[in-house]
């Protein structure tokens, strides 16, 4: 995994409170992000004031680098979650790290490719079932030191257009299919070549 800290070298973090928007959709981004404590809800607004969440960035995460590099408005919002730490990485701070660091091009072209794919999956996986739904996002999302994905159902059910008893439904037969685990606030993926080929069977 790269050591995204030295994209930030000589630069101290800010501190965003909870409830603190870090960036808008709609805007014109002039930078990214650096994650380095705490967590961040991204989200997509619609016309009807519903938010779908596509991310929950936690510690070590990179946020709103996808429209940083292709100079388009914001296509998501995000906001702390809990008090957090956050570097800001501009054009010209990018460039130095990359004259520093060249090792960081090729992580950061398969990190894009990642995002790209993970917000694509997103809006195709709209109207798909339920279980093919929540066995995708699971698939796409980081395991903590445990091998868990920290995840409230109620979360997951934001994230993928559920309602939290559907999620809930889901998981017990994921878990009775031994496909996954279920702990407090967390899901560990037990089979994933089988989780894959339901979240991806025709």
């Amino acid at each position: 995994m790269a050591d995204w800290t030295l994209l930030a070298e000589g630069r101290r973090p800010r501190i965003c409170r909870a409830g603190q928007i870090v960036y808008l959709q709609g805007a014109r981004p002039e930078c990214f992000y650096y994650l380095v404590s705490g967590s961040v809800r991204s989200f997509i607004s619609t016309g009807d004031g519903e938010e779908r969440v596509l991310a929950i960035h936690r510690s070590g995460d990179l946020m709103g680098e996808a429209s940083f590099f292709d100079g388009c408005p914001r296509v998501t919002s995000a906001m702390a979650l809990e008090d957090c730490q956050i570097l800001t990485i501009d054009r010209d701070q990018l460039d130095r790290a990359f004259q520093r660091h060249p090792e960081l091009a090729l992580p950061m072209l398969q990190h894009l490719a990642r995002t790209v794919r993970l917000l694509s999956d997103h809006v195709g996986a709209s109207a798909l079932p339920a279980r093919q739904r929540v066995a995708r996002w699971l698939l796409s999302q980081p395991e903590d030191d445990g091998g868990a994905i920290r995840a409230t159902h109620e979360g997951i059910g934001q994230a993928v257009g559920l309602s939290r008893v559907t999620v809930s439904r889901v998981l017990g037969e994921l878990s009775a299919l031994g496909l996954t685990a279920l702990s407090y606030r967390s899901v560990s993926v037990l089979d994933r070549s089988g989780l894959e080929a339901l979240a991806f069977e025709a």
